[in-house]
Formats: structure tokens, sequence, C-alpha cells
């Protein structure tokens, strides 16, 4: 398990933050962190602030420690062996929840915005291709589920289901996975947790598993699936391996909504202010860094997190999606400039509609079994995601002058709700987030009003 520690400074550093944000926020009750992340190119902002020397400037000594799983780091956090980690966006809402590991986690930073993809076999790919509109030679992107479907349906009249992978239960890789299969009209599964049904298959047309993120183009390869969503690099690795195809990116199932968050426990976060407001200003900055100037510095980033300490995979591999660009084919290279957004679009910032949109989602596939009403979605969001505490860490950056106000959403008027029209999805449904049981009710395939699995 790879480890860093930051070297101690100098107690005469913190003497030199400006009078006014001292005054703000105090001195880091804890000081000595450690950090939790999976091996993912979204992990780069805790990266880039330990490499930049951004949790230094805040007087924080961190340990940054890749984990063996979601499951585990989100374990380590609720136990105290971590003090926050870089987590799947449904995790914090999840385990509030009481769904899986009850405990009260919450998240006042968004680590990024898309940045995952759906792979399929080469013999899967090849039999979807039959049914992919090509425009000079190339298929026309995005790729809809209704080519799969055909595949699907033989599948099942053979009795042998198609099989695919999903990182964890309420990872944003299982709800875009199943978002992108029910628009072409395959039904994913349903979960019945009060039935005991925790693997999400009832009624399904495939058969959707975890599989941890750096396991997956082995698991492809090894036939044990026939496709996966994952965040990268493990799906520009499969095309390096020539053992699998991208066929849509996340941005082209649903775009801009948060895909990982920094999570720390309440009872953490309210013991530790000064510091949690500390590592947030912290993370904005490399947040900032990452995008700035036209996602000048991806090239630097993708370096630094290609060591074995970080992600562990070729930098070809992870410049292959960071730098603006993703293949799908061999060969088939096209502009992504928002594959992986770190700050722009207001992307650091926690929207209560973010936490609100994943929550439908757990509706809609059974995960939250009974009906809710639209004031409970919110609320629910306004519990785990804080934006309170972001505006805290906001303001002390632009009072010490290291960003300016233009760089942040306004908050005068900044409802912590995203317009209808900022994500769009790839079956033309919009999203609002006040109206949670209209968006809910809107899908042809899934669970609807008072409907229980």
């Amino acid at each position: 398990m790879a480890k860093r520690r930051l070297s101690v400074i100098a107690a005469g550093a913190l003497l030199a933050l400006p009078l006014l944000a001292q005054a703000k926020v105090g001195y880091a009750e804890k000081d000595e962190l450690k950090f939790g992340f999976i091996k993912l190119t979204d992990m780069a902002p805790l990266a880039v602030a330990y490499d930049r020397g951004y949790f230094e400037d805040e007087g924080l000594f961190v340990t940054l420690e890749a984990q063996a799983n979601w499951k585990v780091l989100l374990d380590r956090v609720i136990s105290g062996e971590l003090d926050g980690a870089h987590m799947l966006a449904g995790q914090p809402l999840a385990a509030t929840l009481g769904y899986g590991t009850k405990a009260d986690i919450i998240t006042a930073f968004t680590m990024d915005l898309n940045g995952n993809a759906c792979t399929v076999s080469n013999t899967l790919w090849a039999n979807m291709k039959k049914q992919v509109p090509m425009s000079a030679g190339k298929p026309v992107h995005p790729i809809a589920a209704t080519t799969l479907k055909p595949v699907v349906e033989r599948a099942l009249k053979q009795g042998k289901p198609l099989k695919f992978g999903m990182v964890f239960p309420v990872s944003t890789h299982n709800y875009e996975l199943r978002y992108w299969l029910a628009a072409g009209g395959i039904n994913p599964g349903f979960y019945a947790p009060q039935r005991g049904n925790t693997a999400g298959n009832l009624q399904a047309d495939v058969q959707i598993s975890v599989t941890p993120p750096p396991q997956m183009p082995a698991t492809l390869e090894a036939g044990t699936i026939n496709g996966y969503c994952v965040g990268e690099p493990w799906n520009q690795q499969a095309v390096f391996r020539g053992i699998g195809v991208p066929v849509v990116a996340d941005l082209a199932i649903r775009n801009n909504v948060a895909e990982k968050v920094f999570g720390v426990s309440r009872g953490w976060a309210e013991k530790y202010p000064n510091t949690h407001i500390r590592l947030v200003k912290a993370l904005i900055r490399a947040g900032y860094w990452l995008d700035a100037n036209n996602n000048a510095n991806r090239p630097a980033a993708a370096k630094l997190i290609s060591k074995s300490i970080y992600v562990g995979a070729d930098y070809p591999i992870i410049a292959n999606s960071m730098t603006g660009q993703f293949e799908f084919e061999k060969g088939d290279r096209r502009a992504l400039p928002d594959f992986n957004v770190f700050f722009r679009y207001h992307a650091t910032y926690p929207y209560y509609s973010d936490a609100v949109w994943y929550l439908t989602q757990m509706r809609r596939w059974g995960q939250i079994p009974e009906a809710k009403s639209d004031g409970w979605y919110v609320e629910m969001a306004k519990r785990v995601f804080r934006p309170d505490i972001y505006r805290q860490a906001a303001a002390e950056l632009i009072s010490e002058g290291k960003l300016k106000t233009s760089d942040f959403p306004n908050f005068v008027s900044e409802s912590g709700f995203r317009p209808v029209n900022a994500t769009t999805f790839i079956d033309g449904i919009r999203f609002d987030g006040r109206k949670p049981n209209a968006y809910i009710d809107s899908f042809r395939i899934g669970l609807k009003g008072k409907q229980t699995p």
C-alpha cells in the first residue's frame, strides 16, 4: 500500500498567513492527517494539493494512502483510521441513508465531473457494430445501447445473459451503466434490500456485478465479464492492450454531475472545523490548477499521477484521456476536452442537485425501496452535501488573493441547484433537482410512484 508523507513545515510559516485569514479560520485543530484514495485519475486533486504544497500552505501534514477498494476506504473513514477520502459521490449519501454500512458522512468538496466510460470486449463490440451508424468509416457517437439490445436478446434466449462490471453498488459507474442500458430498452435489474436482495438483478436482462477498478481489464480479458463501466485509466488501458473498446463516455450518458467527492465523517467535521476548511481550501486550489489555462497543466498532472504511489499506470495511458482526447477503437481518437473536469463549470462546488440526482437513481433501481416526497430528497441532499463549508474555504482563498470572486458561483444568488439545462442526458430527459419524483416517473424502465421492487 503506497504511502507518502509531507515534510514538517516550520511553525513560523503559519504566522505568515494574512491576519484576515487567521481571524476567520483558526489554526488546524488536527494537523497530522491521513487521506485515502483509489487508484483512478480523478484522485488527482489530492496528488496535486500534496505535490504543489497546498496542504503545507494550510499547515497540514498529510499522508496519502491507496486503498484496496471502496468498501475498505469507507470503513476506514468511519472507524477513524482515515481522516477523509476520495469517495464515490453516492457513498456519503448511501452511508447516511444506511444502505450498506450506516454512518453520517458529509462532503464539502466535489473532486471532479465526468471521467468514466463503458467498455466492451472485442467480441461484443463486433456484434454491436453491426447496428452502429457509420460516417466516413467511423462509428457515429454517442453509441446508444439500442445497438447492444439485439445481442442481449440473443444471449438471453441462449440462457447466457451478458455480464457487466461496475465498481460499487452506489457508484456513479453503476448508475451510468444502468442509465445507458435502460435508455436503449435494456432492463439492468432491480435491488430489493427489504427482501435481502442486494445483487440488483431482479427482472434483469443482463448481469451486473462489482469488480475493483484496477482489475477490470484483466477480468474482461479473461472473459469473466463482457464489458464494464469504470473511470480512467482503465478504459484506455483496454484500448492499449487491444482487449476491448470504449463505446460511450459518461459525459454522453449524462454530463456535469459530481463524479467523486471528498468525504469525512460528520463527527470528524464537527470536531475539527478549521482543519476541514483548510483541507477544502487546498483541494480547491488543486482543482483550479488542474483546469487552468485550458488544461495546460494536464500533461504535468498525468505524469505526476502515473507514479506507482498514485495511479500507477503508464503516462501515455493516463494522458490519453486526461489531456483533452479520448481513444475509442484503436486509432479512433476524438477531442473530449470535458472528459475530466476539475474546476470549470464550478465543478468543485457541492451542489444539492447533484446529490438529488444520485438519490433518484437509488430510488429508480430499488436501493431506496419506498416512495419519498420531493422534500425528503432535498432534505437528505442538504444533510450530506455542505456548500456552507465550501463557501468559508472559498472566502478565505479570495481574501488571501489566491483566487478571485469570479472563480466561484455567485454565493448571494446560488441556490445549490444547477440550472435544468446544465446537464444533458442520452435519452433527452430533463432533470430538475427540485422535482425529483416527476423526474423518476418520466422513465420508461424503473420504479415509479409507490412501486416497490
